[in-house]
């Protein structure tokens, strides 16, 4: 390579890797809102206030964003693995395609925020605030959601095996055949949820409020349903076999010996 192309190359280089910096600078510094791209791994911005932001495909992993504000921010594609988000504003924050795996948002508010085709294997969202967020084929294997609210949350297509949503509030969740096998949802709030031809094999619904649920054609061999209230609940063709009903209410009002 000539030495005047590989000088230019070099300069360009760095000349690219300044005017990175300087965006960071900037944007930490609160004169922009903009920082799409920006190597914030790491960083310790516990509090800030980044409403609105544009921190599309940014570099954000193991960064703390604990009680940040990102309301309205756009984080789409962007790698927030291993960030601590607890307590953090997300309300309608647009993440679709976003990395959170493993990442802390427990107890955060993601009301309506857009989280379609996010990786949330393993992330902590125990506590939070999901109510009609979009999580439409994203990918919560083994994520905590113990207590969370995901009341009017879309969830169609999104993979939840090995998920703990104890105590979750899913009234008139729309689950119509979904693989929830092994899904723990021990004393959550299912009311009229649609669960026709859901794969509920080996799922532990102990305590569970399923009244009025729609539970036709669902596969609920070997699921845990002891003292689960099934009033009302529609159970037509369901899979029952090796299924626990012990002191369950079944549909009829009545409590199973």
């Amino acid at each position: 390579m000539p030495v005047r192309l590989w000088w230019l190359i070099a300069v360009g280089v760095l000349a690219t890797g300044a005017a990175l910096a300087a965006d960071v600078d900037a944007f930490l510094s609160g004169v922009g809102k903009a920082c799409p791209q920006c190597d914030l791994s790491g960083r310790d911005l516990r509090a800030r206030d980044f409403t609105r932001a544009r921190l599309d495909q940014a570099n954000l992993k193991n960064a703390n964003l604990a009680d940040a504000v990102l309301f309205r921010a756009t984080l789409t594609r962007a790698d927030l693995s291993g960030a601590t988000l607890t307590g953090a504003n997300l309300n309608v924050v647009d993440a679709k395609w976003a990395d959170l795996s493993a990442a802390n948002l427990e107890g955060a508010l993601l009301f309506e925020a857009d989280l379609g085709s996010a990786n949330l294997a393993g992330a902590n969202l125990k506590g939070a605030k999901l109510g009609r967020a979009r999580l439409n084929q994203a990918n919560l294997t083994g994520a905590r959601l113990a207590g969370a609210d995901l009341r009017g949350a879309r969830l169609a297509g999104a993979k939840l095996a090995g998920a703990d949503l104890r105590a979750a509030a899913l009234n008139g969740q729309n689950l119509r055949e979904m693989d929830l096998r092994g899904v723990d949802f021990t004393m959550g709030d299912m009311i009229e949820a649609d669960l026709r031809g859901a794969d509920l094999r080996d799922a532990q619904l102990a305590g569970v409020d399923l009244y009025g649920a729609n539970l036709n054609s669902a596969d609920l061999r070997g699921a845990n349903l002891e003292g689960a209230n099934l009033t009302n609940a529609i159970l037509t063709d369901a899979r029952t076999d090796g299924a626990k009903f012990e002191a369950a209410i079944m549909p009829d009002g009545k409590r199973a010996e």
